[in-house]
């Protein structure tokens, strides 16, 4: 029997790191998963680990900044009654500054991806019967505890994570009435191949395994915001809370996180 109270469930950025994570945690006989990311080979790896616990599989090679590409894929999908827009890249300013070229790649995936997977599924979901807590539907955006923290080492991950985290918490209180639920997930560190270059110490960093399933608990519990681990949580908030020039001076002094590639 699924552990979760979903039977459909369509992950993007599904072939490494916490979206694999994710979609094994939903992997179980009787539940159908659509897997999507853009190395084939990774990508047909987590869908045979998928496949061995039991779920039926459907995966695709897709770049999520491919809007039409995108929402074909998710409007063809059938019913859906969990979406998780997981597909995102990280970046930093190294020991310079952000080249523009990244910051655009940034954006292009971590917010603008989030929206070509996310709108078509409200979209379909919308038309959807009611199902399970008799919702239609549910939307997870994976953001960051980098939300709440505008570090000068990472400006445009920071903000692009902050909009989508913003963005979920805010169309959930209209999407609400329409039994459409959105989840803003905000973790912490995790132990993934983006976070493997961090040249900084990543306290309370956690195995993926860990992150999905505190993930996937709090959206089945219905939280609006899923963030973790609470002493980092806490501290982000409080870091958040400076005064700008005080945090960017307090932050100039900590390592950046590298530039992409």
């Amino acid at each position: 029997m699924p552990a979760y109270p979903w039977t459909s469930v369509l992950v993007t950025g599904a072939s490494s790191g916490l979206g694999r994570a994710l979609a094994e945690g939903c992997a179980a006989p009787g539940v159908v998963l659509h897997l999507a990311g853009r190395d084939a080979g990774r990508l047909a790896a987590a869908a045979e680990a998928c496949r061995a616990r039991g779920a039926t599989v459907r995966d695709a090679v897709l770049d999520v900044t491919d809007a039409a590409a995108t929402a074909a894929w998710v409007r063809g999908a059938g019913r859906l009654d969990l979406v998780i827009a997981n597909a995102g890249i990280s970046g930093g300013t190294g020991t310079a500054t952000e080249p523009a070229e990244q910051a655009a790649r940034i954006f292009a995936t971590n917010v603008t991806g989030v929206l070509n997977t996310a709108l078509p599924a409200i979209e379909a979901m919308a038309a959807q019967a009611p199902g399970a807590g008799g919702l239609r539907g549910r939307v997870a955006v994976i953001a960051s505890l980098a939300a709440f923290v505008a570090a000068p080492g990472a400006p445009a991950y920071c903000a692009s994570k902050a909009a989508v985290q913003r963005w979920a918490e805010a169309l959930d209180a209209s999407e609400r009435a329409r039994g459409i639920r959105l989840h803003a997930v905000c973790p912490g560190y995790v132990r993934t191949p983006m976070t493997a270059r961090n040249p900084f110490p990543m306290p309370f960093l956690m195995e993926p395994a860990e992150a999905a399933r505190r993930t996937l608990d709090g959206i089945a519990r219905g939280r609006l915001r899923v963030a973790y681990p609470l002493p980092l949580y806490l501290a982000a908030r409080l870091a958040g809370g400076l005064p700008p020039g005080w945090r960017n001076r307090l932050m100039r002094v900590l390592p950046a996180k590298q530039q992409e590639g």
